[in-house]
């Protein structure tokens, strides 16, 4: 598409930075935190480091690569957009395409022959992107919750392997029942899906910036442990070594959750809500298993 639009940087420029279309830095942040919603499904990478061959060489690679690929795909997509149309075109939900930008992209190629041709094509991407989105999604959401399974910080029902498949399948049955419920309302209410969005965005931030500090703490605690990726540009304070792309990812990610709580009070409500109903779950079944709310049996 990019090749046959042709886009002119003269038009690329004014629609980007012309007067009225460059977003105010509220929601410019909030549109960074919102293509957080790219990344779905990156986590399957290393939740799958077990049946992958040579995992501590070929993970590595595989989230360069997909790091690459993400960042050229979505930057391709939004320099069309931007190319074909104006950002309040784009961005209108009543006249425009803010719910199917790329089918906007479709609409605004050159020819009546083009439209006709991508059209479909747009159709067919989308429902394959949302059917692989969905299957990263329950494959990522099975896998967290056979490990905890066998941490015993879940019921063990949920960890129960099928005999045949070899696949966590009460996990599975389970998260798509849970899934159903959550969307359906969307159907019924207006804007549901933009909040759920949101929702999805506060949760992955909190991943993304506890997974950061996570990097964090382990080098700092546990200088010497075995790291066969080991991420450059580090920092040296008090003996530890640091990496910069931690420290900056920690404090960036936290500044665009607290933007998504201030400015998404759906995502804010719902979201602690929802980790209070879990962390009450957790404790009620440690509890019940006699084990300690936190640390191990000993």
């Amino acid at each position: 598409i990019l090749l046959i639009l042709r886009p002119n940087p003269g038009v690329l420029f004014q629609h980007m930075f012309g007067e009225g279309n460059w977003p105010p830095m509220q929601n410019l942040i909030l549109g960074i935190a919102l293509a957080a919603l790219c990344f779905t499904g990156v986590e399957t990478v290393s939740q799958l480091a077990e049946e992958t061959r040579q995992p501590a060489r070929r993970v590595p690679q595989a989230y360069v690569l997909m790091i690459v690929i993400v960042l050229v795909l979505f930057a391709g997509i939004s320099i069309v957009a931007l190319s074909a149309m104006t950002p309040q075109l784009l961005g209108d939900p009543v006249s425009g395409w803010a719910r199917d930008p790329v089918a906007g992209i479709a609409a605004n190629l050159p020819s009546a022959t083009l439209q006709s041709i991508f059209a479909p094509l747009v159709a067919v991407l989308a429902a394959t992107i949302l059917l692989t989105a969905t299957n990263a999604g329950l494959m990522g959401i099975s896998r967290l919750a056979l490990n905890l399974a066998a941490h015993q910080e879940m019921p063990a029902t949920l960890g129960r392997v099928h005999p045949q498949f070899r696949t966590p399948y009460i996990a599975i049955i389970v998260f798509c029942l849970a899934a159903l419920l959550v969307l359906t309302p969307g159907f019924f209410t207006t804007g549901f899906f933009a909040d759920l969005g949101a929702l999805y965005v506060f949760g992955s931030l909190l991943c993304f910036a506890l997974a950061h500090a996570s990097i964090l703490y382990l080098r700092a605690k546990k200088p010497d442990l075995s790291r066969p990726f080991r991420i450059g540009w580090n920092i040296n304070i008090q003996g530890r070594e640091l990496p910069i792309t931690a420290i900056l990812g920690l404090v960036a990610t936290v500044v665009v959750w607290v933007v998504v709580l201030a400015q998404q009070p759906y995502a804010r409500n719902v979201g602690f809500g929802w980790m209070v109903i879990g962390l009450i779950g957790y404790a009620l079944y440690r509890r019940r298993a006699n084990l300690p709310i936190i640390g191990k049996r000993e």
